[in-house]
């Protein structure tokens, strides 16, 4: 039996194949086209889309463990619940579900209450998973470096609250040591849910100031106004994205991303090591430009 990897081809997943190949464990890839991406040795690559019936019961057959994870789409919830069914249908009772922090308070976000509806699910029929609620990911920066480097602005409106963002090799990392330990465990586990933070939570002025520091000069916090980001983002990606990440970045502003007191040191155990910092994260994007 092996475990299945959904959002392979991505950033969270693409990592996880890589680290479970590393482990020995035996993954296989899902994929909507084949040979899209290489895949480490030891991961089958399974061709199947998540709103594909047929196609998802084919994937599922063999299958002891799986990593949901949905990318921000209009029928993202369509996508979990069909997979969640079809994955209690064929007995699977290892699961791990990537949501997303604070998915019960953003509720006029639509992506964060399409993954708190999951969460529900698994919750309400008493699904055995690790629920991974990630705040904002680091490598979410990389989209705006070219714009601090030649403007020395930073123009995500996160606000004053305080986000404690992580690195998504650390979220790939804890999602790892979450599957092996329910695909190696005798039994069905118990529900668990983890918020995955970063070490601090930071501020816009602070972010920009970390920046500046990295690259030896001024770079400036941009301001709070999420009806500009709205239409940077709708230059380049659908309306209703742009719309989304608006109505998060509002809610980012209001009530911040941190966990509870007690979670880095939670997380850090389960790592075995240090939490990868903002600040190393910057000077590793920036000496890579």
């Amino acid at each position: 039996m092996s475990i299945l990897i959904t959002g392979a081809t991505g950033t969270i997943g693409s990592l996880i194949t890589t680290r479970l190949a590393e482990k020995g464990a035996e993954a296989k890839a899902l994929v909507r086209q084949p040979g899209k991406r290489d895949f480490p040795v030891g991961v089958t690559e399974v061709v199947g889309d998540l709103t594909d019936v047929a196609s998802m019961r084919a994937a599922l057959a063999s299958v002891r463990t799986l990593f949901l994870l949905n990318a921000v789409t209009p029928d993202e919830v369509t996508q979990a619940l069909i997979t969640l069914n079809l994955a209690r249908e064929a007995g699977i009772e290892r699961i791990v579900y990537l949501s997303v922090i604070h998915a019960d308070r953003f509720t006029n976000v639509p992506h964060f209450t399409g993954k708190h509806t999951v969460e529900r699910m698994l919750e309400s029929l008493d699904m055995p998973a690790t629920i991974l609620r990630p705040a904002y990911f680091m490598q979410n920066e990389l989209m705006v470096r070219q714009t601090i480097q030649d403007y020395g602005v930073y123009p995500m409106p996160i606000g004053s609250a305080g986000v404690s963002m992580i690195d998504a090799r650390d979220i790939a990392d804890i999602a790892v040591a979450e599957l092996l330990r329910r695909d190696r465990a005798p039994a069905a586990l118990e529900r668990l849910t983890l918020e995955l933070v970063g070490p601090r939570a930071l501020t816009g002025a602070a972010v920009a100031q970390t920046w500046g520091s990295a690259l030896g000069r001024e770079v400036v916090y941009g301001g709070d106004d999420v009806a500009a980001f709205e239409t940077q983002m709708a230059s380049f990606g659908p309306g209703w994205l742009a719309y989304d990440m608006r109505l998060m970045m509002a809610g980012i502003q209001a009530f911040g991303m941190q966990a509870e007191a007690g979670t880095v040191e939670r997380l850090q155990a389960i790592l075995s090591r240090p939490l990868r910092s903002y600040e190393d994260f910057v000077r590793e994007a920036v000496g890579g430009a």
